[in-house]
């Protein structure tokens, strides 16, 4: 007898191949069979007529890591039909941590600290402690750079000494004998953004001895925005691993037109031997901290530097000096896309501004936008809660180029959370709830962008590849069993700006390792995803 049965669908096997009709039967958590079986072979039947039936979906880039030990339902992410989230992003992974970075790591995580017991210290230790808890998606992470860094040098703005960057690759190695898939950076962010080209390539090359990759948020995404992606494909070529580009795009109008740049440098890339791809989510804003706002210089030494800074008169003015003009080696969100196209995600102290533009903001109260936004960051840091914003300025002809690209594939970007508890705080991007159905909806059935199968792939295989997971993303026997019944019909996002927390349409069942974990559009309660880690 068959555990599980799933009939009478149409098979789309993750290669991008036209789908087939056939039976899949599941055992033990795997594929055991795929092919014409007999209904009453199963304990258990799903009836997927009309149905496309899929591998489950893997969300390349995302930012998990805490959420789902705040709760490893990952509510949000598995009613996408999200099987697989790859975690440890942009430099920041939640380990490893040491005496140098435990105030850093703990004090940076807002409301969400106190709901944690940050009781390990080493990579295996944070990977073990996601599998005591269990979470119902299989959870991969990178090594963050930044968590590296400060683990030996704190926050200090300068190269390391050649004993520190011992003690960097000593962190390295040991994350990836852990199970990391590779190193992230978030050279935009402070403290990634610390490391130059040549500490990055020496991360690297301990990370290229175990076949993992290198995974970057790159240094800028506007008029920096080519020599950022060169600079990820340099690191790529001198080190010997492959590359991600994070969640590929131009922000600002003036600098739409590099996307076809940067996507052309990919190619050249590759025709030299160069292992490179990108991801990208679907939609034409971001979110990040109000922080990222800020220079590098003025996040150097922590937390109570920085509030230093901000109190200190002519410190202040060279700040906004920088976000006005930008810096060498940093630009900024503001001189690209302006303060109309920052809006206000959420923010504890005024929850009135959530919303509202910081434009919006400073003119309804008189307050010059720069003010305005280091007096809320100035806020954040001593305690009354971080301010989180959503940034405009993405071309959708850029937006559509990245996804035609056969070298891209889904990322959300986002976090597993969930429309009740401390996870439903705020006016969160609608792609924690929204981001693989909109690409099905809007570039699929509404657009004809790609084809249904062209999308699976972006979301399965194209990512198991990159990642080297060999028993996951196609729908093949001696597979592991994380797939997604699909409505191609109803498929569709219903999470917006306003209305984030809104489950998505069409997602009619998801299992994973065999367990049904989301029955008829509703979560069963199931725990069944693993920790996946990279083996050499």
């Amino acid at each position: 007898m068959y555990d599980i049965l799933i009939g009478k669908g149409r098979i789309v096997d993750g290669t991008g191949n036209p789908w087939y009709r056939a039976d899949v039967a599941i055992a033990k958590g795997r594929i055991v069979k795929i092919g014409k079986i007999v209904s009453n072979e199963a304990e258990e039947v799903v009836d997927a007529s009309d149905l496309m039936v899929c591998p489950g979906f893997i969300d390349a880039h995302a930012h998990s890591g805490i959420y789902l030990l705040v709760n490893p339902r990952g509510e949000s992410m598995i009613r996408q039909g999200v099987t697989t989230q790859v975690c440890g992003n942009c430099g920041s992974s939640l380990a490893p941590i040491t005496d140098v970075n435990r105030d850093y790591m703990t004090s940076r995580r807002g409301s969400l600290t106190d709901e944690v017991s940050w009781d390990w210290a080493s990579f295996n230790e944070y990977l073990e402690k996601i599998e005591g808890q269990g979470t119902s998606i299989n959870f991969v992470s990178f090594v963050g750079n930044g968590t590296v860094r400060t683990a030996v040098m704190s926050l200090k703005l300068r190269k390391p000494s050649q004993e520190e960057l011992r003690e960097m690759k000593n962190l390295v190695d040991e994350a990836m004998k852990a199970g990391a898939f590779g190193l992230s950076t978030g050279l935009y962010y402070s403290p990634s953004g610390f490391a130059d080209t040549d500490e990055v390539v020496e991360l690297c090359k301990v990370v290229a001895d175990y076949g993992g990759i290198y995974h970057s948020h790159i240094r800028g995404e506007s008029a920096m925005v080519l020599d950022s992606v060169k600079e990820a494909i340099e690191i790529g070529d001198r080190s010997g691993v492959p590359v991600e580009i994070a969640h590929h795009k131009a922000y600002g109008r003036d600098y739409w037109h590099l996307i076809d740049d940067t996507l052309q440098a990919m190619e050249d890339a590759r025709d030299k031997g160069v292992d490179v791809t990108c991801n990208v989510y679907p939609y034409l804003f971001g979110q990040t901290g109000l922080s990222a706002m800020v220079p590098y210089w003025a996040h150097a030494g922590g937390r109570e530097e920085l509030i230093k800074k901000l109190k200190d008169a002519q410190t202040r003015e060279r700040i906004k000096k920088d976000m006005r003009e930008g810096v060498p080696g940093w630009e900024s969100h503001v001189k690209a896309t302006g303060w109309d196209t920052i809006v206000v995600a959420r923010c504890p102290v005024h929850e009135s501004y959530e919303g509202k533009s910081m434009s919006q903001i400073s003119k309804e109260e008189g307050k010059d936008p720069y003010e305005l936004a280091l007096n809320l960051l100035l806020e954040g840091l001593e305690g009354m809660g971080g301010t989180s914003v959503k940034i405009f300025g993405q071309g959708e002809e850029d937006r559509r180029k990245v996804l035609k690209s056969h070298l891209s594939m889904i990322g959300s970007d986002g976090y597993a959370l969930a429309p009740y508890g401390i996870l439903a705080k705020g006016l969160y991007h609608p792609r924690m709830y929204g981001c693989f159905p909109r690409l099905f909806r809007k570039y699929v059935r509404e657009e004809g962008l790609l084809t249904f199968e062209e999308a699976v792939r972006k979301t399965t295989s194209l990512a198991a590849q990159k990642l080297g997971i060999r028993d996951r993303g196609l729908l093949r026997e001696g597979m592991w069993a994380d797939i997604v019944v699909v409505n191609p019909k109803t498929i569709a996002d219903r999470a917006t700006v306003q209305q984030p927390y809104l489950y998505p349409t069409g997602i009619e069942y998801v299992l994973v390792n065999g367990e049904v974990t989301v029955e008829k559009g509703e979560h069963t309660g199931a725990l069944a995803g693993q920790v996946l880690r990279h083996k050499r």
